[in-house]
């Protein structure tokens, strides 16, 4: 199997030694191309913004959305969360909007908050330890996106999703390429291997 992992900017070399380590096939994604040629698509973590405006002056954002639209898993962490979104609490920015969430960016804090937890995740069998760096959470949730896993604000200001799933598309606030637990990338190759 193919999984790509858009490689615009962030963190999607550590995506590509996750698929590699399950033992399939990790490309690197920049062109409509290479988006037509994957079974499944990592989102990285990095910064959103930067990764809408570069996706759009690429041509990206119509290939990747009609590739999801035709039953493509996909799988958005951190800022891939925030790109696959329909919006977000702050400034618009691009995003594919193919997400029925908000996201708040940068909701846990800057980077000196940063944290680790580990999070019961609906499916996982285990607690998964996640890595927050710079996270977003999830504001607001529509109808058809199951909640797999929640946070407890900082300020004590209720529980947040971290992890969500519409259809094919998978989603998370933290970083799963940064541990040696895979179990998330395997979610995403078995959505692929169920199509």
């Amino acid at each position: 199997m193919k999984v790509g992992a858009l490689a615009l900017q962030g963190d999607f070399r550590e995506h590509l030694a996750v698929v590699s380590r399950l033992g399939h096939d990790g490309v690197e994604v920049r062109t409509a191309d290479e988006v037509a040629g994957v079974d499944a698509l990592i989102i990285p973590g990095g910064e959103s913004t930067t990764i809408g405006r570069l996706a759009t002056i690429y041509g990206l954002m119509d290939p990747i959305r009609d590739r999801i639209a035709g039953g493509m898993p996909v799988f958005g962490t951190c800022a891939g969360m925030i790109f696959l979104a329909s919006g977000t609490t702050g400034a618009d920015q691009p995003q594919l909007g193919v997400l029925d969430v908000i996201v708040e960016r940068n909701a846990f804090g800057r980077q000196v908050e940063s944290f680790e937890a580990d999070l019961r995740i609906t499916g996982l069998s285990n607690p998964m330890r996640a890595v927050f760096i710079r996270a977003p959470w999830i504001e607001k949730v529509g109808a058809d996106v199951e909640v797999l896993a929640t946070v407890e604000a900082p300020d004590g200001g209720g529980e947040h999703a971290v992890v969500v799933r519409q259809d094919r598309i998978l989603a998370a606030s933290f970083h799963p390429e940064l541990t040696a637990d895979d179990r998330l990338h395997t979610m995403l190759i078995d959505l692929a291997e169920e199509r």
